[in-house]
């Protein structure tokens, strides 16, 4: 079953123009990663400082080795550009709605 998962970002103040030019760097690897079907980035309307990472796993075990991943060996050091921890949520397709 598909995954769509939410990651929450928001740079910090001193960040809000190489954090998201770091960040679209970082998603070269996420594309690449196995199991990914694709991200795509949303910002906030009133908030550049807020975005949203909307990613596509075709799996919830895809997603698990990405994070693992970048637990390890794929830090990417994107939180040295953010005012605080990133917030994951992650969703299923529910195909009785």
């Amino acid at each position: 079953m598909t995954v769509t998962s939410l990651l929450d970002l928001r740079f910090a103040a001193d960040h809000l123009e190489d954090g998201p030019r770091a960040l679209l760097d970082i998603l070269a690897d996420t594309r690449a990663f196995e199991g990914c079907l694709g991200v795509e980035i949303v910002t906030d309307v009133t908030d550049p400082a807020h975005v949203v990472a909307v990613e596509h796993w075709e799996s919830i075990e895809h997603d698990e080795a990405y994070r693992a991943w970048r637990a390890g060996p794929g830090a990417s050091g994107l939180g040295a550009y953010l005012a605080g921890s990133p917030v994951l949520t992650r969703f299923t397709d529910v195909a009785s709605l």
